[in-house]
């Protein structure tokens, strides 16, 4: 019987992780949406403005926790705020995976 329950407990952490992994989305719908994100962010996630923070090279994961807290209210800013708030739970986990993609090398100043 614990044994069961065992397994029974595992399998519903699986599929809860695989639930909330937004690097198991779909970039080519990410970068559809991510077409309004492009006046600040950049076309691949390289800002274009000094108060927006580059996307490229962020992990999915945290792309994605950000944009539930912008759509929550627990994180503010008048513009991610009402972006976010369109914005379904999936069509964040396709932004985020759609930016996660990029990775970007850091050079070290001569």
């Amino acid at each position: 019987m614990k044994k069961i329950l065992l397994i029974f407990l595992l399998s519903a952490f699986v599929v809860n992780v695989k639930a909330q992994n937004p690097s198991l989305k779909s970039t080519t719908l990410g970068k559809k949406i991510s077409s309004q994100c492009v006046a600040c962010h950049g076309d691949n996630g390289i800002s274009v403005i000094e108060e927006a923070p580059n996307l490229a090279g962020q992990k999915d994961l945290y792309i994605w926790n950000q944009l539930r807290d912008y759509k929550s209210g627990k994180r503010q800013n008048e513009i991610m705020t009402i972006i976010a708030k369109n914005l379904t739970d999936d069509e964040m986990k396709d932004v985020a995976a759609y930016y996660g993609q990029f990775k970007i090398t850091v050079v070290p100043p001569k």
